[in-house]
Protein backbone atom coordinates (compact mmCIF):
# COMPACT_ATOMS: atom_id res chain seq x y z
CA UNK A 1 0.00 0.00 0.00
CA UNK A 2 1.07 3.80 -1.33
CA UNK A 3 1.93 5.75 2.55
CA UNK A 4 1.21 9.40 2.43
CA UNK A 5 2.60 12.09 3.40
CA UNK A 6 0.88 15.24 3.92
CA UNK A 7 3.58 18.45 3.57
CA UNK A 8 2.83 22.08 5.12
CA UNK A 9 0.51 21.81 8.04
CA UNK A 10 0.22 24.49 10.05
CA UNK A 11 -2.27 24.21 12.27
CA UNK A 12 -2.83 21.16 15.29
CA UNK A 13 -6.28 20.15 14.51
CA UNK A 14 -6.15 19.80 10.71
CA UNK A 15 -2.76 18.23 11.42
CA UNK A 16 -4.42 15.54 14.00
CA UNK A 17 -7.81 14.94 11.50
CA UNK A 18 -5.06 14.13 8.71
CA UNK A 19 -3.23 11.61 10.80
CA UNK A 20 -6.59 10.11 11.26
CA UNK A 21 -7.82 9.98 8.02
CA UNK A 22 -4.80 7.63 7.52
CA UNK A 23 -1.54 10.18 6.96
CA UNK A 24 1.81 8.11 7.56
CA UNK A 25 3.57 11.30 8.20
CA UNK A 26 3.46 15.11 8.17
CA UNK A 27 5.44 17.68 7.20
CA UNK A 28 6.39 20.90 8.85
CA UNK A 29 8.30 23.35 6.78
CA UNK A 30 10.83 25.10 8.61
CA UNK A 31 11.75 27.74 5.62
CA UNK A 32 10.53 31.48 5.89
CA UNK A 33 10.09 31.92 2.13
CA UNK A 34 7.25 29.38 2.17
CA UNK A 35 3.76 30.84 3.03
CA UNK A 36 4.06 26.96 4.96
CA UNK A 37 6.90 27.91 6.90
CA UNK A 38 5.95 27.03 10.74
CA UNK A 39 8.02 28.69 14.06
CA UNK A 40 8.95 26.38 16.65
CA UNK A 41 6.21 26.95 19.10
CA UNK A 42 3.61 26.39 16.54
CA UNK A 43 5.53 23.20 15.25
CA UNK A 44 5.27 21.77 19.04
CA UNK A 45 2.00 22.67 18.71
CA UNK A 46 1.14 20.39 15.58
CA UNK A 47 3.46 17.33 16.66
CA UNK A 48 1.86 17.37 20.40
CA UNK A 49 -1.72 16.95 18.29
CA UNK A 50 -0.51 14.14 16.72
CA UNK A 51 -1.94 10.54 17.37
CA UNK A 52 1.18 7.80 17.56
CA UNK A 53 3.18 6.11 14.82
CA UNK A 54 2.81 9.21 12.41
CA UNK A 55 6.28 9.94 11.49
CA UNK A 56 6.72 13.62 11.72
CA UNK A 57 9.24 15.58 8.67
CA UNK A 58 10.97 18.50 9.25
CA UNK A 59 11.52 20.11 5.88
CA UNK A 60 14.57 22.60 5.44
CA UNK A 61 15.46 24.83 2.38
CA UNK A 62 19.48 25.52 2.20
CA UNK A 63 19.46 26.11 5.89
CA UNK A 64 22.55 26.67 8.39
CA UNK A 65 23.39 23.81 10.89
CA UNK A 66 22.92 26.27 13.47
CA UNK A 67 19.14 26.50 12.09
CA UNK A 68 18.55 23.12 12.20
CA UNK A 69 20.08 22.24 15.35
CA UNK A 70 18.26 25.01 16.85
CA UNK A 71 15.21 22.86 15.84
CA UNK A 72 15.64 19.64 16.35
CA UNK A 73 16.86 20.72 19.84
CA UNK A 74 13.05 22.12 20.53
CA UNK A 75 11.10 19.93 17.94
CA UNK A 76 11.25 15.98 18.31
CA UNK A 77 11.72 15.06 14.63
CA UNK A 78 11.55 11.85 12.95
CA UNK A 79 12.93 12.73 9.84
CA UNK A 80 14.39 15.67 8.07
CA UNK A 81 13.49 16.24 4.61
CA UNK A 82 16.30 18.77 2.76
CA UNK A 83 14.62 20.59 -0.29
CA UNK A 84 16.75 22.56 -1.35
CA UNK A 85 20.87 21.92 -3.00
CA UNK A 86 21.86 20.11 0.12
CA UNK A 87 25.01 17.92 -0.85
CA UNK A 88 25.70 14.61 1.13
CA UNK A 89 27.60 16.56 3.96
CA UNK A 90 24.92 18.93 4.58
CA UNK A 91 22.06 16.10 5.44
CA UNK A 92 24.04 13.18 6.65
CA UNK A 93 25.81 16.17 9.76
CA UNK A 94 22.63 15.18 12.25
CA UNK A 95 23.16 11.37 12.04
CA UNK A 96 19.12 11.02 11.55
CA UNK A 97 17.09 9.43 9.00
CA UNK A 98 16.48 12.29 6.19
CA UNK A 99 14.57 12.26 2.37
CA UNK A 100 16.43 14.26 -0.26
CA UNK A 101 14.68 16.09 -2.31
CA UNK A 102 15.27 16.55 -6.04
CA UNK A 103 13.29 19.17 -8.83
CA UNK A 104 13.10 17.11 -11.36
CA UNK A 105 13.61 18.48 -14.70
CA UNK A 106 14.16 16.24 -18.41
CA UNK A 107 17.82 16.13 -18.06
CA UNK A 108 18.10 15.13 -14.82
CA UNK A 109 19.81 11.97 -13.56
CA UNK A 110 17.51 10.36 -10.89
CA UNK A 111 19.72 6.81 -11.01
CA UNK A 112 22.84 9.29 -10.36
CA UNK A 113 21.50 11.22 -7.38
CA UNK A 114 20.14 8.57 -5.91
CA UNK A 115 23.53 6.49 -5.71
CA UNK A 116 25.05 10.02 -4.40
CA UNK A 117 22.87 9.96 -1.70
CA UNK A 118 22.90 6.47 -1.14
CA UNK A 119 22.34 7.13 2.49
CA UNK A 120 19.28 8.84 2.20
CA UNK A 121 15.49 6.91 3.69
CA UNK A 122 13.75 7.61 0.57
CA UNK A 123 14.47 9.87 -2.62
CA UNK A 124 11.25 12.38 -3.05
CA UNK A 125 10.55 13.82 -6.52
CA UNK A 126 9.18 17.34 -6.96
CA UNK A 127 8.38 19.17 -10.03
CA UNK A 128 11.28 22.05 -10.95
CA UNK A 129 10.65 25.32 -11.10
CA UNK A 130 13.82 27.96 -11.04
CA UNK A 131 12.24 30.39 -8.44
CA UNK A 132 11.11 28.35 -6.12
CA UNK A 133 11.86 24.92 -3.92
CA UNK A 134 8.28 22.73 -3.91
CA UNK A 135 4.87 23.42 -3.49
CA UNK A 136 4.51 24.84 -7.08
CA UNK A 137 1.32 22.71 -7.54
CA UNK A 138 2.96 22.01 -10.80
CA UNK A 139 3.33 18.01 -11.48
CA UNK A 140 6.14 17.30 -14.07
CA UNK A 141 6.30 14.27 -16.45
CA UNK A 142 5.68 11.15 -14.34
CA UNK A 143 7.61 8.93 -16.80
CA UNK A 144 10.92 10.60 -15.74
CA UNK A 145 9.95 8.80 -12.33
CA UNK A 146 9.98 5.32 -13.71
CA UNK A 147 13.37 4.66 -12.64
CA UNK A 148 15.00 1.38 -11.03
CA UNK A 149 16.95 2.59 -8.16
CA UNK A 150 17.38 0.67 -4.84
CA UNK A 151 16.50 4.13 -2.51
CA UNK A 152 12.05 4.38 -2.20
CA UNK A 153 10.80 6.62 -4.42
CA UNK A 154 8.27 9.57 -2.34
CA UNK A 155 6.42 11.21 -5.88
CA UNK A 156 5.38 15.16 -5.15
CA UNK A 157 4.76 18.26 -7.21
CA UNK A 158 1.22 18.81 -8.02
CA UNK A 159 -0.88 16.05 -6.84
CA UNK A 160 -3.95 15.71 -5.72
CA UNK A 161 -7.34 14.14 -5.05
CA UNK A 162 -8.10 13.94 -8.91
CA UNK A 163 -4.95 12.58 -10.47
CA UNK A 164 -3.09 10.89 -7.60
CA UNK A 165 -4.65 7.57 -8.04
CA UNK A 166 -3.16 7.79 -11.78
CA UNK A 167 0.49 9.32 -10.76
CA UNK A 168 0.65 5.84 -8.41
CA UNK A 169 -0.48 3.53 -11.14
CA UNK A 170 1.90 5.18 -13.69
CA UNK A 171 4.88 5.28 -11.09
CA UNK A 172 4.46 2.40 -8.38
CA UNK A 173 5.84 4.79 -5.96
CA UNK A 174 6.41 3.87 -2.29
CA UNK A 175 4.84 6.97 -0.55
CA UNK A 176 2.67 10.35 -2.24
CA UNK A 177 3.03 13.42 -0.87
CA UNK A 178 0.46 16.12 -1.41
CA UNK A 179 0.77 20.05 -0.23
CA UNK A 180 -0.41 22.65 -2.57
CA UNK A 181 -3.16 20.11 -3.98
CA UNK A 182 -4.89 19.99 -0.42
CA UNK A 183 -5.60 23.71 -0.10
CA UNK A 184 -8.22 25.69 -0.19
CA UNK A 185 -5.28 28.45 -0.40
CA UNK A 186 -1.71 28.98 -0.27
CA UNK A 187 -0.47 27.66 2.96
CA UNK A 188 -3.89 26.76 4.18
CA UNK A 189 -4.82 22.80 4.46
CA UNK A 190 -8.28 21.52 3.65
CA UNK A 191 -9.23 18.21 5.69
CA UNK A 192 -11.63 17.57 2.84
CA UNK A 193 -9.21 17.55 0.04
CA UNK A 194 -6.53 15.34 2.43
CA UNK A 195 -9.77 12.98 3.27
CA UNK A 196 -10.39 12.12 -0.20
CA UNK A 197 -6.64 12.48 -1.55
CA UNK A 198 -5.86 9.73 1.05
CA UNK A 199 -9.34 7.68 -0.20
CA UNK A 200 -7.80 7.95 -3.88
CA UNK A 201 -4.72 6.58 -2.76
CA UNK A 202 -5.94 3.30 -2.07
CA UNK A 203 -8.44 3.23 -4.44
Amino acid sequence: MTKVKICGLTEADIARDAAMAGADAIGLVFYDKSPRNVDVHRAQEIIEALPPFVNRVGLFVNASPIFVDEVLCEVPLDTLQFHGDEGVLDCTQYQMPFIKSLRVKPETNVVQVAEQFSSASAILLDSYNPSTYGGTGEAFDWSLACVDISLPIILAGGLNEENVSMAIKQVNPYAVDASSGVESAPGVKDIDKIIAFIRNTIS
